[in-house]
């Protein structure tokens, strides 16, 4: 059964941390590239950032420079380092790994910054 767990959330001022982690099971996970997502009410769901198979890193221009995505194929986990977080930065984030054609997602965890 393929499992994606999402945590590190939470309530946090601006310019304050967080560190996300996405923990895998029931995939070879070093075969996925590997996504972040984060969605707020009434909107579209966002691309944030993501990791490929090779370690390449990608990021939204909203969160370059502030986020930091990375991937640890021995523990089948993927982070995501929030630093500086921003009120615009709140929202649901989610995990996706996608090898091929299959693709997964997890339940996602919350991120509010807020003073």
């Amino acid at each position: 059964q393929v499992q994606l767990v999402e945590s590190g959330g939470g309530f946090v001022q601006p310019g304050g941390s967080l560190r996300l982690s996405c923990a895998t099971r029931g995939i070879v996970f070093d075969r996925y590239n590997m996504d972040w997502y984060r969605q707020v009410p009434g909107r579209q769901r966002e691309w944030v950032a993501g990791i490929s198979v090779g370690k390449d890193t990608n990021y939204a221009d909203s969160v370059r420079g502030r986020f930091t995505v990375s991937r640890d194929n021995a523990e089948n986990i993927m982070y995501l380092q929030m630093n500086n977080l921003k009120p615009e930065d709140t929202g649901d984030y989610s995990c996706n790994a996608v090898f091929q054609n299959n693709n997964y997602w997890g339940q996602g965890t919350q991120v509010t910054v807020s003073s």
